[in-house]
């Protein structure tokens, strides 16, 4: 699947590389709470990011933008809690700490835009 959007893009592509994880964190490793909520907000980035993009109001856009943004932020923390757990490899963690950073920088760019457009 191609978006045209990037943080759409990287979004879907995070979630695909997520999903495998969170599939051998319930398997292999019987940790089903973590890998959940790991599951849950990480693939809620780019549902909501789909939402925003469909939205009927620039209003709509910014909250749902305003959600994505905070759920890579919940991401992240599970992530982190996942790796200082020794539950996901250090390596493969910081590889998707490093897409998640990628993601949230455009997010909050993209906040910050809206931010001073509504505020003009």
């Amino acid at each position: 699947m191609s978006y045209s959007n990037i943080v759409q893009e990287k979004a879907f592509q995070f979630s695909l590389h997520l999903i495998p994880i969170c599939i051998k964190l319930s398997n292999e490793k019987r940790e089903f709470v973590l890998s959940k909520q790991l599951l849950k907000s990480s693939t809620s980035i780019g549902a909501n990011l789909e939402e925003a993009i469909g939205g009927f109001s620039k209003k709509d856009f910014h909250y749902k933008i305003s959600i994505s943004y905070k759920e890579a932020r919940e991401t992240r923390y599970w992530l982190k809690l996942l790796i200082a757990s020794d539950l996901i490899h250090i390596e493969d963690g910081n590889l998707l700490l490093e897409e998640l950073e990628e993601i949230l920088k455009i997010l909050g760019r993209t906040i910050i835009t809206l931010n001073q457009k509504n505020s003009a």
